[in-house]
């Protein structure tokens, strides 16, 4: 035997099932001249390769280097083997194992190779809606269990034709085991339908959707991991008729648009959001409105921003072709009522849709997980998400440091689960609000398939302190049935506390830090509602050091819907029942009752908790300023006053905390510059301006204070108003300015869509205590 000859084992783990890693493998090794054998193991891949040690080293280096797109490894070790003679390198069965440590693969957008071949005439896929390879196309929305092989998913019920079957087979072909493969003769089919679920007689249903659209008429359509409400984003009359029929009064609506000059009629693009629209996971960004945007008015009504996403589905390819329709973009939103989970079956969706869809386009695949659209925003030079969802769950975050089996699971708006295994933490799609029994049944769901195909069974389980959020309501329920598992342990994690950890734990970075945790709602400890929170965290434990002084927050949750109710706390609390004198917009158009009737339910203590929460000070401003009275979404009246702010304003309000190792930083400062502001006849644009200035200038200067005292020159970020560009970029500047290192989410959400991630990294730091 040649002594020149070398063996080696390699193992690699991470997203390398379903991707094309073996055939990509298979083929390296022939270039490199290799011998042996590649394999899927429960665990990853297992290769064992034979060759000169030049070829081997070479061939090592390509595994990470020119992997496939939508592989992703976590780990890859590399030990000699021996040389066992073969003559040739192949694709060998799969080995089982006894416990599976493969990851599931997101959906990811049609990849150029299939989009070439979607619009040849002499490509046997020509126009064929579901076209897809192993680097691209449905992965998480189909998948039922492990292992990821095609009977385990929704294409179990389409067998492959011949043809397919060739390539499926063919290890040096694109379409090598791509579960989801399929043709014109063997695949799904789309369909076009009335909204009384009659088929409309077509035989093209795409193009009768392109006219029907034209045409003025709201169309449901299914896509990967849901329903969308189609509408041309031109036709005002179309768009205002969506929203009164989905019920949504104002907030934004989601665009998709053919292409980035298509795009770039309406909005402004930067370098860096345009790499994020043509990213195969292709989230909806946030890009600033041109001056005059030829788009209807209520898409996106006071707002500086269009929500918008390029095509990721054939079929989007195929509705929105130039050469077919003329759209300069489409309203794409999530296909529900408001507050209920987007729909996914096709019964479902004419059940629950045909009050507001005028015609359905559906498909025969079916969706074993909804997943909405993932939405971003470039903020401080960096992709941040709004929403985790689709392109990007169940990708994980990758820990610092392995942890045991955890179920953290969240909190109650805009929630997401995580589920953890060794240095892995699996966040959920996006679920919603868990505020009804449609959420709720969908939050289940999701937990039930997240263990399944992770093959993970919890030992420790997370969640929130509020007692009466469904999810901390699953999480008691859940301990208390699993009666075969005597050693479960349940932790209650602090709102804020779970805020600050899951920005430590994706930056993976151990406390103690100063974490300032902004937000509108968090059950504190002792029972207020917390907000505007300034902590010394460590990945166990908190102390409050500082936070904004207690108001009463009349009606508890109608003051969310009502910010008028905050701003009239703010004025009782700092000018006394005299505030009814003040000479101010504010009050001169509110009914003289409403004030009375919110002063007597503060004094009676009525339905009236105590809040230190930065998002109701930001509900109160916009009030007094005359943005919002009532809101019809969460966030609104912050948003706008974000939105309307003088980013030219150098001026700020005064400030004041008291002394000691808990400081109350008093709004009364703050409240007193803005009447006195209102009463001069200043802008509420320069207003806002010198508010958000006061609080980045507030904060850096308790940091630096806290700084002298502790030490510590770390501060994290996280919660919901660091959704607030001027609020995250001016203190991201301010506190570096001034030497702290600053750490913030580019992972995970900021708000609550993140918190799931801190309860758990906390949980698995007390265990090990």
């Amino acid at each position: 035997m040649d002594e020149s000859v070398i063996a080696v084992q390699i193992t690699i783990n991470g997203i390398v099932q379903g991707v094309g890693f073996r055939p990509f493998v298979y083929q390296s090794a022939r270039k490199h001249g290799l011998r042996g054998h590649v394999a899927n193991t429960s665990s990853g891949v297992l290769i064992h390769a034979e060759g000169e040690a030049t070829d081997v080293d070479s061939f090592f280096q390509n595994l990470e280097t020119r992997k496939p797109p939508l592989a992703h490894i976590t780990d890859i070790t590399r030990k000699p083997g021996s040389v066992e003679g073969f003559t040739e390198f192949t694709i060998i069965p799969s080995k089982p194992g006894k416990e599976t440590a493969t990851l599931i693969s997101p959906d990811m957008s049609v990849c150029d190779d299939c989009l070439r071949e979607l619009f040849d005439p002499a490509d046997r896929r020509y126009r064929y809606p579901f076209i897809n390879c192993t680097n691209c196309g449905p992965r998480y929305t189909i998948v039922d269990d492990i292992p990821y092989d095609r009977p385990c998913t929704s294409m179990s019920v389409f067998p492959l034709c011949d043809q397919c079957r060739a390539e499926y087979e063919d290890p040096g072909d694109r379409r090598f085991h791509a579960q989801p493969n399929a043709c014109t003769v063997c695949g799904p089919q789309a369909a076009l339908f009335d909204r009384n679920a009659e088929p409309v007689g077509a035989q093209d249903p795409i193009g009768n959707t392109i006219e029907l659209l034209k045409a003025g008429h709201i169309l449901a359509i299914k896509g990967l991991g849901g329903f969308h409400l189609a509408a041309d984003a031109e036709n005002e009359s179309v768009v205002g008729r969506l929203r009164k029929r989905k019920g949504r009064e104002e907030k934004p609506f989601a665009l998709m648009a053919p292409n980035l000059a298509h795009i770039q009629r309406f909005a402004r693009t930067t370098p860096d959001e345009e790499r994020l629209l043509n990213s195969p996971r292709r989230p909806i960004v946030l890009l600033q409105k041109k001056k005059d945007p030829v788009l209807a008015d209520s898409v996106a009504p006071r707002n500086r921003y269009f929500g918008v996403m390029l095509p990721y589905t054939p079929l989007h390819y195929l509705l929105l072709d130039p050469k077919r329709s003329n759209f300069i973009a489409l309203v794409m939103t999530s296909a529900n009522l408001s507050e209920e989970p987007i729909a996914i079956d096709n019964d479902e969706a004419f059940r629950r849709l045909s009050g507001i869809a005028d015609f359905f386009l559906v498909h025969n695949r079916d969706i074993r997980l909804r997943s909405d659209d993932s939405i971003t925003r470039i903020l401080a030079g960096s992709p941040r998400p709004i929403r985790r969802s689709r392109g990007y769950a169940p990708m994980p975050i990758f820990l610092k440091s392995p942890v045991d089996p955890i179920l953290a699971c969240g909190a109650a708006l805009k929630s997401a689960v995580c589920l953890t295994k060794g240095k892995n933490a699996f966040m959920s799609q996006h679920i919603g609000d868990l505020e009804n029994l449609e959420t709720d049944a969908f939050f289940r769901q999701t937990v039930d398939h997240l263990k399944r195909i992770l093959d993970i069974r919890p030992e420790i389980i997370a969640h929130d302190l509020h007692p009466d959020y469904l999810s901390t309501r699953y999480a008691i329920h859940y301990a208390m049935e699993q009666t075969d598992q005597t050693d479960l342990v349940r932790i209650p994690v602090q709102h804020h506390h779970a805020h600050i950890a899951a920005c430590l734990a994706e930056n993976r970075i151990d406390g103690p830090v100063i974490g300032l945790a902004f937000d509108g709602t968090g059950y504190g400890g002792d029972g207020a509602i917390w907000g505007g929170e300034l902590l010394i965290t460590e990945d166990h434990k908190f102390t409050r050091a500082a936070h904004l002084s207690y108001v009463p927050m009349p009606g508890s949750a109608a003051a969310i819907k009502e910010p008028e109710r905050m701003a009239v706390s703010y004025l009782l609390e700092t000018y006394g029942e005299n505030f009814r004198d003040l000479e101010i917009p504010f009050l001169q158009q509110m009914e003289p009752r409403k004030a009375d009737m919110l002063v007597q339910m503060i004094a009676k203590g009525i339905n009236t908790p105590q809040t230190s929460s930065l998002g109701r000070l930001f509900d109160g401003i916009a009030a007094l300023v005359g943005l919002k009275s009532r809101v019809t979404f969460e966030g609104q009246a912050a948003m706008e006053l974000e939105m309307i702010a003088d980013r030219n304003v150098a001026g700020a309000y005064p400030f004041e905390w008291s002394s000691g190792t808990r400081r109350e930083i008093s709004t009364r400062p703050l409240i007193q510059g803005v009447v006195e502001d209102l009463q001069s006849g200043v802008s509420s644009a320069v207003i806002s301006g010198k508010f958000h200035n006061t609080l980045i200038r507030l904060f850096t200067e308790l940091c630096r204070e806290i700084r002298t005292e502790t030490g510590l020159d770390r501060v994290a970020l996280s919660g919901g108003s660091f959704q607030n560009a001027l609020l995250l970029e001016g203190l991201i500047v301010s506190l570096s300015s001034q030497g702290f290192s600053v750490f913030t989410h580019t992972r995970v959400p900021a708000n609550d869509g993140g918190v799931a991630l801190g309860q758990a990294w906390v949980a698995a730091a007390r265990t090990r205590r």
